[in-house]
């Protein structure tokens, strides 16, 4: 798995991820389960829906 979600991306995937924790804990709902995606995928860095569009929010290398 080749990294495909960057700095500022990933700093975006558990704040959102976090909220919707947060909404299902006060809501009392399941649905509040569904934050653990973005987060795992801030965790390990790669997106698996990025793939198909060719998609990456990482730095490129300066040639």
């Amino acid at each position: 798995m080749k990294t495909n979600v960057g700095s500022l991306d990933r700093t975006a995937r558990i704040i959102i991820g976090l909220a919707i924790l947060g909404a299902g804990f006060y809501f009392q709902n399941w649905f509040g389960l569904i934050g653990i995606i973005p987060i795992g995928t801030a965790l390990i860095g790669w997106c698996p829906a990025y793939l198909p569009f060719g998609i990456s929010t990482c730095k490129k290398p300066k040639a």
